[in-house]
């Protein structure tokens, strides 16, 4: 499988809040990484990868697409150590991480618990598995074309839960639906969504993007500080739905 289509690319036109949530997926990593052994897995074109390698002690990027690696080795070079990986048997010795980082990718995997289970084992004591995913129960979703299973906000806590992590649930996000324009704007998408008339990859929602949320700027090929203003999160607790935000972060620290 190659996801180079579904992956935000360095130069690709991204909306105002594309671009928040870029930034902000980073710099709620970036306040765990400081001075800490790093891993994300599903890495695609390492846009976080060197603003993250700012704060850790050593930062590695892992992905299975060949082609979204050489893309991130062009940009960084020698900067960051890049590999390609699948994310159910990760090709680490055990207990050489403190971080263990799943942005946007989860649900593509075929089994989400080997990953979990992979990754708590190449965790060090207290070590801390970050994954952050679009909420299935938000309205206006739009599943990916390669998808295979999403998670919601209570499916992540019991995922995690059931490996021996110590889970934290924050929203990022909320639906804002304030204006006539706002919910023209979500009727048209889940219209498209529901008659199939999305498009299906990153290139192909540029010209939606465009007429709906105006002016595009173009995907870093590396996360700079202050690019965007990041999100605040919102702990919730317990097993109830969370259909007002778009974006869900599950925070799990190792135990035992």
């Amino acid at each position: 499988m190659d996801y180079t289509t579904v992956t935000e690319m360095p130069g690709i036109g991204a909306s105002h809040e594309q671009l928040a949530r870029l930034y902000t997926r980073y710099a709620v990593a970036a306040s765990l990484c400081v001075e800490k052994d790093v891993l994300e897995v599903a890495c695609g074109a390492g846009p976080g990868l060197g603003y993250l390698a700012s704060k850790a002690a050593r930062v590695v990027g892992g992905d299975y697409t060949q082609e979204l690696l050489r893309v991130a080795r062009r940009h960084y070079g020698a900067r960051i150590s890049l590999l390609r990986l699948d994310a159910e048997a990760l090709p680490f010795r055990s207990g050489v991480f403190d971080i263990v980082i799943l942005y946007e990718a989860i649900y593509y995997l075929k089994d989400a618990d080997e990953f979990v289970r992979e990754s708590r084992r190449l965790l060090r004591p207290s070590g801390i598995l970050l994954v952050c995913t679009v909420n299935p129960e938000w309205s206006d979703f739009n599943p990916s074309p390669f998808s295979r299973t999403y998670f919601s906000a209570r499916d992540l806590r019991g995922l995690l839960a059931r490996h021996g992590f110590n889970v934290e649930i924050q929203l990022a996000f909320p639906v804002v639906r304030d204006s006539l324009r706002r919910r023209v704007v979500s009727l048209i998408k889940r219209v498209a969504v529901a008659t199939g008339a999305m498009p299906r990859t990153m290139n192909g929602k540029r010209l939606f993007k465009r007429v709906f949320f105006g002016s595009l700027a173009p995907i870093p090929a590396e996360v700079v500080e202050g690019m965007a203003t990041a999100c605040p999160l919102v702990s919730v607790t317990g097993d109830s739905r969370a259909p007002d935000h778009k974006i869900i972060f599950a925070t799990g620290r190792k135990a035992g």
